[in-house]
């Protein structure tokens, strides 16, 4: 019976993903950030049940948009009040609150029940490459889906970071 326990626990540890969000498309990224959040991953994956993990977002401010969408999309909020709607465009939304994007693209497409905000809380979005003390919890990053070989989880692993270590690697070779 241990043993059931101890592969059910480790089933249901949460792991820390990093996304580079620069020159990707914000609809295939939000979607597939959803799914994480979900936990839908996981063999284990019930929807009933909060097991998804936590996601780390660098560089939200480089975030694409296909077609016409920078010039047409609209962000709207409103106040409850009479004539209190407030519309802001893509592109002001870019250099004002860039974070914002991406968590409303990962909203809409979770489940709307209970769980959505507490899956949203696991999201974290940063507008640059620099996360702070938070890049030392990451185990997987989606740059090519693996670890490195030299993984130290006390050292925050970044896109920029990967690069130069990529590059001092060719300039021994």
């Amino acid at each position: 019976m241990s043993q059931a326990v101890g592969n059910t626990a480790l089933a249901y540890a949460r792991v820390w993903h990093h996304v580079d969000a620069s020159d990707r498309i914000l609809g295939k990224l939000a979607e597939r950030i959803a799914l994480v959040l979900m936990g839908k991953h996981k063999p284990i994956y019930d929807p009933s049940v909060d097991c998804g993990d936590y996601v780390i977002v660098t560089n939200s401010r480089q975030v694409k948009v296909t077609g016409r969408k920078a010039e047409q999309l609209l962000f709207r909020k409103h106040s409850m009040y009479a004539g209190g709607l407030k519309e802001t465009p893509y592109k002001d939304m870019v250099v004002k609150n860039p974070d914002e994007i991406i968590r409303r693209a990962v909203s809409g497409m979770l489940p709307k029940n209970k769980l959505r905000e507490r899956r949203l809380e696991r999201l974290k979005i940063f507008p640059a490459h620099r996360m702070g003390i938070l890049g030392a919890n990451i185990m997987r990053s989606w740059d090519d889906g693996t670890l490195p070989a030299d993984f130290d989880p006390s050292i925050p692993t970044t896109s920029e970071t990967l690069k130069m270590l990529k590059e001092q690697k060719e300039k021994t070779s």
